[in-house]
């Protein structure tokens, strides 16, 4: 068998067992009043199933690195592919439907914003001549901050993992949880640039009118998941609780309890080193770990 499909098919046995048991993390946040920390810990919750993946890949990378180009082993192709077959299904379809997520037109929002390196806001002309000019703003205001923080890309990445859990319900209650957090923070961030609340309110009611008035909707205020882009209606059960937030006054700026202290530049500080090392120790002991476990000889 070819060396790198060997470390691929590995790699989706181990990493797909790994999120599989990963995939019963606990689904509830802690009461954070802070919403840039309640933001950070959804985030945290949704993404961490998925960090051993390059952990385990850097370790297959370093000992693939040592073995023969076809490698040699005993086990029976079929047995390989039984072994395999279920999460390979799992990440063939997480990686078609993260797919179809870019390729797919987004529906009809009202306003939304899209694109991963250089976000852009659309605004329905529909919806924009039903509202007044602060409610416009509001909106606007509000997708703009999606736009800075590249939030459709966080949004596809946190569905691909997600749909790597299939089928655990605490994986999609997970995302439901951070988006809702994530709505609550662009809803703050817009206010504290100087929008008002109550115009923010009215815009996201009026969005869900206008969605569920599409056809098709069957009533809906939101559409299904899977799309590439960030939504100013949000989750149609946490519609409430956040037209509360809106029209509540604006909390008073505090210190949050996780701040983004490492930015990328240093997250990749952490993560470099970290893989190196990795791949490192799979090229010093991957055959002597991997040899026995696949009865592999060299």
């Amino acid at each position: 068998m070819e060396r790198e499909t060997l470390s691929t098919m590995l790699l989706m046995f181990f990493g797909g067992g790994v999120l599989q048991v990963l995939a019963q993390w606990p689904t509830g946040l802690p009461p954070l009043a802070d919403v840039e920390a309640l933001e950070q810990a959804a985030w945290f919750r949704v993404c961490l199933p998925a960090l051993p993946l390059p952990l385990i890949a850097a370790w297959l990378a370093g000992w693939a690195l040592t073995q023969p180009d076809p490698v040699r082993t005993p086990l029976d192709p079929v047995v390989v592919v039984a072994l395999w077959l279920p999460f390979g299904l799992l990440f063939l379809r997480a990686l078609l439907r993260a797919a179809w997520a870019l390729l797919r037109e987004p529906p009809e929002c009202g306003v939304s914003t899209v694109g991963f390196m250089t976000p852009r806001v659309l605004f329905s002309p529909f919806l924009a001549r039903q509202l007044d000019e602060p409610v416009i703003r509001a909106a606007l205001a509000h997708e703009r901050a999606h736009g800075r923080h590249r939030d459709p890309l966080r949004i596809w990445v946190a569905q691909l993992i997600t749909d790597l859990q299939w089928p655990w319900p605490q994986a999609r209650r997970r995302l439901e949880n951070w988006l809702e957090a994530l709505e609550w923070l662009r809803d703050e961030e817009a206010r504290r640039a100087g929008t008002d609340g109550s115009d923010l309110a009215a815009a996201v009611l009026a969005s869900v009118r206008f969605v569920g008035a599409q056809p098709g909707s069957e009533g809906r205020a939101v559409p299904g998941p899977q799309f590439a882009h960030a939504r100013l209606v949000g989750d149609g059960e946490s519609l409430q609780r956040r037209v509360r937030r809106l029209l509540a006054p604006l909390p008073a700026a505090g210190q949050s309890a996780v701040r983004r202290v490492l930015g990328v530049p240093g997250r990749a500080a952490v993560w470099l080193p970290l893989l190196t090392g990795i791949l490192v120790l799979g090229v010093l002991f991957g055959s002597a770990v991997m040899g026995p476990l696949l009865g592999m000889t060299v």
